[in-house]
């Protein structure tokens, strides 16, 4: 867990960063390692008595322990936001907000995204986590403006585009010079490409232009290394080398093996190996044709 807080103003935030799950079905990556989840950064933007809670996790088990965690702050929480539609940023929001008494709200181009990934439950994310995640019905709504306030400030929900999901945002909090990036920022862990069609990474590096405009001081990336910083020069500029390095990569070697291997050899310390060899496997099957989402599916579960 990371914090920082301003004394002066009575704002600040506190991470939690949640341990990589482990992952049922297929046998190992192509290095031998098991197969595990990234881990996922719970951001706690708190007031002198209120709060916000954004991109709340996958498990029942972890939304205990994210819930023990905000009810020690002592805070009153008062939302809840997904910054985008994957499952693991909000499939435990209905289970806090009904727990907290607390509001989910998303911005209006999440919440078909949301219901696609309800959708999918069945075949990927229950199939991968067997019993483990909460019923998940679609509670979120739009902030109007796409604005909250928590006494007093500012917090801004900034439609980004397409990063590693069509239809991101992050959420600027201006006072603090923070922006809690959900998946547009990544820190020490392996980006999930998988969802970039026909190889192409300019929206995503547009939506890295976007959150570099609002010039904030520091980045919580929802898929994080828990013992880096969150300075925000330095993770605009390592996910930019990154998207750089992936794309010659891809352009470099002709089988999602060769591509895998290749980037664990320039990215040794990276954490979410699995996300890397399942991206490696959707972008491959995608050059061959076939349907794009039983391509992910593929990508996921074989």
């Amino acid at each position: 867990m990371s914090s920082s807080t301003t004394a002066a103003i009575g704002l600040g935030y506190d991470v939690y960063v949640a341990d990589p799950l482990p992952m049922h079905g297929p046998g190992p990556l192509p290095d031998g390692r098991p197969r595990a989840f990234q881990p996922l950064a719970v951001t706690l933007v708190h007031g002198r008595h209120d709060a916000v809670l954004v991109d709340p996790p996958l498990t029942r088990e972890q939304a205990r322990d994210v819930g023990d965690w905000v009810e020690a702050s002592g805070k009153r929480l008062t939302h809840i936001v997904a910054t985008h539609g994957h499952g693991d940023h909000w499939f435990t929001a209905g289970l806090l907000a009904e727990h907290f008494g607390a509001q989910v709200v998303t911005t209006a181009g999440a919440i078909p995204r949301m219901h696609t990934n309800v959708h999918a439950r069945e075949v990927l994310w229950d199939a991968i986590w067997p019993d483990r995640i909460p019923p998940s019905p679609v509670t979120a709504v739009t902030a109007p403006g796409n604005r909250l306030t928590l006494e007093g400030h500012a917090l801004h929900l900034v439609e980004v585009g397409h990063a590693d999901s069509a239809d991101s945002a992050v959420l600027h909090v201006p006072d603090l010079d923070l922006v809690v990036a959900g998946d547009v920022l990544y820190n020490g862990v392996h980006m999930y490409l998988a969802e970039s069609p026909d190889d192409d990474l300019a929206p995503w590096r547009k939506a890295i232009d976007t959150v570099a405009a609002l010039r904030p001081r520091h980045i919580v990336a929802s898929h994080q290394n828990k013992h880096l910083d969150d300075d925000a020069q330095r993770l605009i500029a390592e996910t930019r080398r990154y998207l750089d390095t992936a794309e010659a990569t891809l352009a470099a070697h002709d089988t999602p093996t060769a591509y895998f291997h290749a980037m664990l050899r320039q990215y040794p310390d990276h954490l979410g190996p699995t996300v890397l060899w399942v991206g490696a496997r959707a972008l491959y099957l995608a050059r061959e044709g076939g349907d794009p989402v039983q391509n992910l599916i593929a990508a996921w579960r074989q």
